[in-house]
């Protein structure tokens, strides 16, 4: 079971991340159901769905530990619940990948492992639904 009221993760915001992920520093995983991280995912993330979230079963391997989702509230719930399970350091993206497309970021995709642009990655989502938060 998830605790979402305990501990204070702290938020990074799009340059936080893009820092953490081009130094290696980071690990990011996208907390989104699988059908919307197939969509389009911030490249370098790793899909751990928040539906089915153990805190034990994260990847440890020594990077700071930084949840993203759509627009940073299952990100947070999650970094709650990472801190709560005993797991320090962890932070979220408090804007997500709304905010990262909204930046002009480079978005990967699973079908095909092709990079699109982030407005192609928005359009396709449009076009899907909008998975929240």
């Amino acid at each position: 079971m998830l605790t979402f009221e305990t501990g204070n993760a702290p938020a990074l915001t799009r340059e936080d991340v893009k820092r953490g992920l081009a130094a290696g520093d980071i690990l990011l995983v996208d907390v989104r159901e699988p059908a919307a991280y197939a969509r389009g995912h911030i490249p370098g993330s790793v899909s751990h769905p928040l539906d089915a979230f153990e805190p034990a079963r994260l990847p440890r391997d020594g990077r700071r530990i930084v949840f993203t989702c759509s627009a940073g509230v299952r990100s947070q719930h999650a970094a709650h619940a990472a801190l709560a399970a005993g797991i320090a350091g962890v932070a979220h993206y408090q804007g997500g990948i709304e905010d990262w497309v909204m930046g002009g970021e480079p978005v990967a995709r699973a079908e095909g492992g092709a990079d699109a642009s982030g407005a192609d990655a928005h359009a396709a989502g449009e076009r899907s639904g909008r998975d929240d938060g």
